[in-house]
């Protein structure tokens, strides 16, 4: 048991609970407690994801998945609870139309669920308020295994020190997740711009000669 749920071992046909597996063996390793990398409300936050839905999830309790509207309105919402400017108020309505690139009343009419979002709006949006792609789109579990994964990589960063974390992601952690996630997407566009992303990510880390 890991603070009321249970470690599951790694299994390749869930990547959910190889995820918990990973991050839990170098919490271990690194001496943290698992109350901290498996924070519901820390999870939740990262992914979006419902409180009482990531101790479900962690706990491995059946949950029904809600459909693309009630999941984009209730991540908007958490979205505009939790990403705040910098004096600590929300954002108005105007200044996310502003900052996504819509009208006010194209604003107004996604938060009160009067219109259904398009993966335009969706992108405009989690730009503005800085989140990663699909946060506003997907499912629970995956939104959780993602979470979960850039949980791991923190840890995984303090674990190797001053070695290549990148690397060791590849070779020990990520190699599965990634080709896992990247074969869920519905295009080869969408795929794509995750290989743009990977390629932008090599180059950054990239050791410059000196």
């Amino acid at each position: 048991m890991t603070d009321g749920f249970s470690v599951p071992g790694p299994a390749a046909d869930d990547p959910l609970a190889a995820s918990v597996a990973r991050v839990a063996d170098l919490a271990d390793k690194l001496g943290i407690g698992h109350d901290e990398v498996f924070d519901v409300d820390t999870l939740s936050e990262a992914s979006g994801v419902p409180a009482d839905v990531v101790s479900a999830l962690l706990d491995g309790r059946p949950v029904g998945e809600t459909d693309l509207q009630a999941r984009f309105l209730q991540r908007f919402d958490l979205l505009r609870r939790t990403r705040l400017k910098p004096n600590g108020r929300r954002y108005t309505q105007q200044e996310i139309a502003d900052g996504a690139g819509m009208s006010r009343q194209q604003a107004g009419a996604l938060i009160n669920g009067d219109r259904r979002p398009t993966m335009e709006h969706c992108d405009a949006i989690q730009r503005f308020f800085k989140v990663h792609a699909g946060f506003l789109t997907a499912g629970d579990r995956d939104a959780l295994v993602g979470a979960l994964h850039r949980t791991e990589q923190r840890l995984l960063q303090d674990f190797v020190g001053e070695s290549d974390p990148l690397e060791r992601l590849l070779q020990d952690h990520g190699v599965r997740g990634i080709a896992w996630r990247a074969a869920q997407l519905p295009t080869d566009k969408h795929r794509d711009k995750v290989t743009e992303w990977l390629d932008l990510l090599l180059e950054s880390v990239k050791p410059t000669d000196p």
